[in-house]
């Protein structure tokens, strides 16, 4: 899953490329891409469709990035509550209800939104990342060093049928990065390089994740919880110590996905306002914008299910969808300036090879978005009785060790180069 992620943000980069030079245009964000590929098209019902594809893609990009935002609401409220809770009882539930630590997270996090220049997070992702390094490093020691690592037999090699639209959510969840990817790239000193930043960071996100991921399932078995920290015992500093920066670099990471629906939705909702007022007005919607994150993960405090439900419903769009039909649109015949004989329905430059590769990840991210999104919302609504469960431990598939790393991991490898 990874590898068609990282392969679908090559091909949106590539598209935004090939566009903007037969364009004669500046660099194309996503939404762009989309709508002057449907632009160039040589069907008129696409031609006319471009500035819907664009609201649309846009509309996605929005819906992820609170997604995310949203997320962290509830990775941070959770890891938050076993830190300054988690020795009470012996582990148990006990304290502040989990909802409480999200509204006592919103006015640093609505502080934190008020950061416009991606630039300005530079120094801020670096030292996010060293923290989620040194937290790795514990987390490799811990389930490493102690009993139980490496017994397979004790877990089941197929899990059941249920549990692989979790899983297909919450593993686009974990690879997709590729809203804030053509930001990055646009704002890169050396845009030529950013194919082999992108290269190193994800190749990076997806080695951490298959290797902790898996030691953590053998350690953890079914009692994995949404994220790892949340497995670790309190009795250590340690594990303590590991939740705590993992938070600081996840409230980093708030900012950094934060910025893509900001960018999106303010400049037109600020262009019909006085200069006074323009800032005043600015950090009231960027207020706003939190609040709604928030409020969504209050109704939804579970983070399994919340990871799930963001990674099927828009996230296998992005990462998914738009990219291989950007590129058939692409590589199909453009609109001519003047009236010439129709083309054949296959264009020579669409090889056979591509058009089935396309059609195929195309044909995964419909059917993962549908299951994903279904069984989400079913587990939602009514959870599954016969669904192993301990207690508040989750029975959907886990997430894997951070939800913050591949956007900082890419911002600050594209950031170095």
């Amino acid at each position: 899953m990874g590898l068609v992620c990282v392969h679908c943000m090559h091909m949106l980069v590539n598209c935004s490329h090939q566009l903007s030079d037969r364009m004669k245009r500046s660099p194309l964000g996503y939404s762009d891409t989309v709508a002057v590929a449907m632009e160039t098209s040589s069907s008129h019902l696409l031609r006319r469709g471009a500035n819907f594809g664009r609201l649309l893609v846009s509309f996605f990009l929005v819906l992820t990035q609170l997604g995310f935002c949203s997320v962290y609401f509830v990775f941070l409220a959770e890891n938050i509550k076993q830190v300054l809770e988690g020795n009470r009882s012996n582990g148990q539930e006990a304290g502040l209800d989990v909802r409480v630590y999200m509204l006592l997270l919103l006015p640093p996090l609505v502080m934190m939104s008020f950061i416009r220049d991606l630039r300005n997070m530079a120094v801020l992702s670096a030292l996010a990342n060293v923290a989620m390094a040194i937290s790795l490093l514990l987390i490799f020691t811990y389930i490493t060093s102690v009993r139980e690592v490496g017994d397979a037999g004790r877990l089941p090699f197929v899990s059941s049928w249920r549990k692989f639209p979790f899983f297909f959510g919450t593993a686009i969840f974990a690879f997709e990065g590729i809203g804030v990817v053509l930001p990055l790239e646009n704002q890169m000193q050396y845009p030529g390089r950013f194919p082999a930043a992108l290269n190193v960071g994800m190749g990076v996100v997806i080695v951490l994740y298959v290797a902790l991921a898996t030691l953590g399932y053998l350690h953890f078995g079914d009692d994995i919880k949404g994220s790892i920290t949340l497995n670790l015992p309190h009795d250590s500093w340690s594990n303590q110590l590991v939740k705590v920066l993992y938070c600081l670099g996840v409230c980093v990471s708030f900012v950094v996905q934060f910025f893509v629906p900001a960018d999106i939705l303010l400049p037109p909702l600020l262009a019909h306002v006085t200069d006074s007022w323009r800032r005043p007005i600015e950090f009231l919607l960027r207020a706003l914008l939190v609040c709604l994150t928030c409020v969504m993960a209050i109704l939804v405090p579970r983070l399994d299910l919340v990871i799930s439900l963001v990674g099927a419903v828009s996230s296998s769009a992005l990462a998914l969808v738009f990219p291989p039909l950007v590129e058939l649109l692409l590589l199909c015949p453009a609109t001519p300036p003047h009236p010439l004989p129709p083309s054949p329905p296959l264009a020579p430059s669409l090889p056979l090879s591509v058009l089935l590769k396309d059609a195929t990840i195309v044909l995964l991210g419909i059917l993962g978005f549908l299951t994903g999104t279904y069984v989400t919302l079913e587990e939602i609504i009514s959870p599954d009785d016969h669904s192993h469960r301990h207690g508040n431990d989750t029975w959907t598939t886990p997430a894997t060790w951070s939800t913050a790393t591949p956007t900082h991991t890419l911002f600050n490898v594209t950031h170095t180069l």
